[in-house]
C-alpha cells in the first residue's frame, strides 16, 4: 500500500498538487508551460467541461472534434514535470481508495505544445519541430531506476565528455519520443534532438551579468551527432516528460514553436501566431488516426 505522506490527497479525495479526481481525466494530455497558454485552446473546443486552477497548474478539459483532451499548464522546468506525470499516472493506474496500484495499467497519450529556441541556421525562426530524443541536463531522471536503450546510453555518454571538458558539473541522460506518435507529425515538422536545459540565463548560454564557465557550450551542441541525429533546439521541459513517460509505459511527443535562433541571434517578431499554429496542428494531430 501507498502511503499516505507519499501520495497525498486533499481532503475532497482530489490530488495533491493538481486538484484533479479520477474522473477528470482523459487519454489525451497537452502540456504546455505557460498558465495563460490554456486559454488559447478554448475557441477551438466545442465544449468544455471544466477549468480549474491551482498553484501553477491551471487545467481544462474540452470536447475537440469528438474527442476529449485535457490541456494542462506545468510552469517552467523539469521539477514541475515530476509532479504532473507522477500525479496523473496515479489518477488512472493506482486505486486511490485502496492505495495499491491497479493489476490493468492505462497508457496515456502526452503531446508538449510549447515554445524552444533554436541552435542552427537551417530550423528558422517560426518553424515547428518535433522532438526525436530530449536530453537532459537536469537531475530529474538520476532520482529513478529506469532502463535506458543503447542509443540513448552513447548520447548520454558523449555529452558528458563534454560537460566534464567544460567544467560543467552536471550529468546528462537521454529519452525518446513515442515512436507511435511520431508517426503522427506532420511532414511539415523539422525533426531533432532536444536539449532540456535547468535555466534560462547562464545553461542556455546567455551572458546578463555573471559569466558563463563555457562561452563555446552552444556551439559544441551545435556541432554534436549521433548517427544521423544532430541537437536541433533546447527547452526546459522534453528531456523530463520523455523519461517519465518512457518509464512509466506513457507515449509522449514534444511539438516545439520555434521562436528563437542563437546561431543567427534573432527572435520572433509573431511568436504568438506561431504558437497558434502549432495548437492547431498538435489538436488535429491528436485526433487524426
Amino acid at each position: 500500500m501507498i502511503g499516505e505522506a507519499d501520495l497525498i490527497l486533499n481532503p475532497d479525495g482530489s490530488i495533491y498538487h493538481l486538484g484533479l479526481t479520477s474522473d477528470q481525466i482523459c487519454e489525451d494530455i497537452i502540456l504546455v508551460g505557460d498558465p495563460d497558454r490554456v486559454k488559447m485552446f478554448e475557441p477551438y473546443m466545442e465544449r468544455i467541461f471544466f477549468t480549474q486552477h491551482v498553484r501553477e497548474f491551471v487545467s481544462m478539459m474540452g470536447e475537440y472534434k469528438g474527442k476529449n483532451i485535457l490541456v494542462i499548464s506545468t510552469g517552467i522546468g523539469t521539477d514541475n514535470i515530476d509532479i504532473v506525470f507522477t500525479e496523473l499516472d496515479a489518477l488512472v493506474n493506482i486505486d486511490l481508495t485502496t492505495r495499491k496500484p491497479k493489476s490493468k495499467k492505462t497508457k496515456l497519450n502526452f503531446y508538449r505544445i510549447g515554445t524552444s529556441g533554436s541552435l542552427r541556421k537551417e530550423i528558422p525562426v517560426d518553424g515547428l519541430l518535433a522532438s526525436t530524443h530530449g536530453i537532459g541536463l537536469d537531475v530529474l531522471m538520476h532520482f529513478y531506476e529506469r532502463k535506458s536503450n543503447a542509443d540513448c546510453e552513447s548520447i548520454r555518454l558523449d555529452i558528458n565528455k563534454i560537460l566534464k571538458k567544460e567544467r560543467i558539473l552536471s550529468v546528462s541522460y537521454a529519452a525518446t519520443a513515442s515512436s507511435a506518435l511520431l508517426k503522427k507529425v506532420p511532414k511539415s515538422f523539422h525533426k531533432g534532438m532536444t536539449l532540456t536545459l535547468p535555466g534560462f540565463y547562464g545553461p542556455q548560454g546567455r551572458n546578463v551579468r555573471i559569466q558563463n564557465k563555457s562561452d563555446r557550450f552552444l556551439e559544441l551542441m551545435r556541432s554534436y551527432a549521433f548517427g544521423k541525429h544532430v541537437i536541433t533546439n533546447f527547452e526546459m521541459e522534453t528531456s523530463a516528460i520523455y523519461g517519465m513517460a518512457e518509464t512509466m509505459g506513457h507515449r509522449a511527443i514534444s511539438l516545439n514553436a520555434i521562436i528563437a535562433n542563437r546561431e543567427l541571434n534573432v527572435f520572433s517578431s509573431q511568436a504568438k501566431k506561431t504558437i497558434t499554429k502549432l495548437i492547431e496542428e498538435g489538436l488535429e494531430m491528436i485526433v487524426s488516426p
